[in-house]
């Protein structure tokens, strides 16, 4: 992919934001990896590039930003605004990617939406609207993402933003990773998303699932 935009994994030492990363490295996409603290984050690009083959950057957050033509975020719930407020002036312009979900250990089987109405919509806010936000990820398992053999199509990824085209990027970059994308309407509506964590969390322990994840059922045309 010689003209595929370089994506930044703000997160991309941990379980979701690595799977990511891994995904996103096998298909050809120059991955930088983001951490608050660089030696971290060269780290786990270090390991990414001797798995992918390929070759990886690992910088602090900020770095990772700038450098990046598209920033995706996966960083847990309680490092969102800080992280937010660390890069806001390197993902101005830019496509920022928010698959946080707002879990509040230790009750993460439990909804518990921020004040905002969804981290999303906070990111918007944070951001401002040079930056446009999409929602997406927050319900395919990282287990998923970081297996060597994926079966990524059966993952579906809702995808929220008030910018049409910002959305669209997105589910192309979802579908080229093997996932099935749809478009879900505006950030607002990333409360829906991210709400079915905890759901499919509950779900995951009640009956033993390795990592449930949503399937979008089509009705017959009239």
């Amino acid at each position: 992919m010689t003209d595929s935009p370089t994506i930044a994994v703000l997160g991309g030492t941990g379980d979701l934001g690595g799977g990511l990363a891994w995904q996103l490295a096998q298909a050809g996409y120059t991955v930088i990896i983001g951490s608050r603290a660089l030696e971290k984050a060269e780290t786990a690009a270090a390991a990414l590039a001797e798995r992918a083959g390929k070759h990886v950057r690992g910088l602090a957050n900020p770095d990772a930003a700038a450098a990046a033509d598209l920033v995706i975020m996966t960083v847990p719930f309680a490092s969102h605004k800080p992280t937010l407020e660390s890069v806001r002036a390197a993902v101005q312009g830019k496509i920022f990617v928010d698959a946080t979900v707002p879990l509040v250990p230790p009750k993460v089987m439990r909804v518990q939406m921020p004040q905002g109405g969804s981290a999303a919509r906070e990111s918007q806010d944070l951001l401002g609207e040079n930056v446009r936000v999409v929602s997406a990820f927050q319900n395919v398992a990282a287990d998923h993402l970081n297996a060597d053999d994926a079966y990524l199509d059966q993952c579906d990824v809702l995808v929220c933003g008030n910018d049409p085209e910002a959305r669209e990027t997105v589910v192309r970059l979802s579908e080229e990773l093997g996932m099935c994308a749809w478009h879900a309407g505006p950030v607002d509506n990333a409360a829906v998303a991210e709400s079915l964590t905890s759901v499919l969390i509950f779900m995951n322990k009640r009956y033993k699932f390795p990592g449930a994840g949503i399937k979008i059922m089509a009705g017959k045309a009239a």
